[in-house]
C-alpha cells in the first residue's frame, strides 16, 4: 500500500494496537531487508492504549454518526463526504465527551460472571 497509494507521502501514520505482532520488525520476514527498511523509514507508528477504553469511546462515535447521518441512503460519493464533513464540523463544535469512570470495584461487581470461581 505504501508504494501503491501513497507512493509520494514521504510519511505514514498508522495507528495500530499493542498485540505483539504489529510492530516494524514484522516487516523484515515479508519483505527483504532493503524493502522493509525503506518501508520502516516513512511509517510513523502511534499505539493505541492498552487498556480498552478508547475502543468504547471510538464505537460509540461511529453508532452515532451511523445514527445522525449515514442511515439513510447517500446518492454520490461527493454527497456522502459533504455530508460527513457537515456532521463531523457539527460533532466536533459540541465536543460531546465519554465519562469512563469505571473502577476495578464496580468491574468486579458487574463482570462477576466473568472472573473465575474458586472453592474455599
Amino acid at each position: 500500500m505504501l508504494d501503491v497509494y501513497d507512493k509520494d507521502a514521504p510519511q505514514i501514520r498508522l495507528v495500530m494496537d499493542n498485540f505483539n505482532t504489529h510492530s516494524i520488525a514484522s516487516l523484515y520476514p515479508a519483505f527483504d531487508p532493503e524493502t522493509a527498511r525503506r518501508l520502516a523509514k516513512r511509517l510513523a507508528i502511534h499505539y493505541t492504549p492498552k487498556q480498552g477504553s478508547w475502543l468504547n469511546m471510538a464505537e460509540i462515535e461511529l453508532s452515532v454518526m451511523t445514527r445522525q447521518c449515514l442511515g439513510r441512503r447517500i446518492s454520490s460519493i461527493s454527497k456522502l463526504a459533504n455530508e460527513l464533513g457537515s456532521w463531523e464540523q457539527t460533532r466536533n463544535a459540541h465536543q460531546k465527551g465519554v465519562d469512563g469512570q469505571f473502577t476495578t470495584d464496580e468491574a468486579r461487581i458487574k463482570l462477576k460472571r466473568l472472573y473465575p470461581q474458586f472453592k474455599d
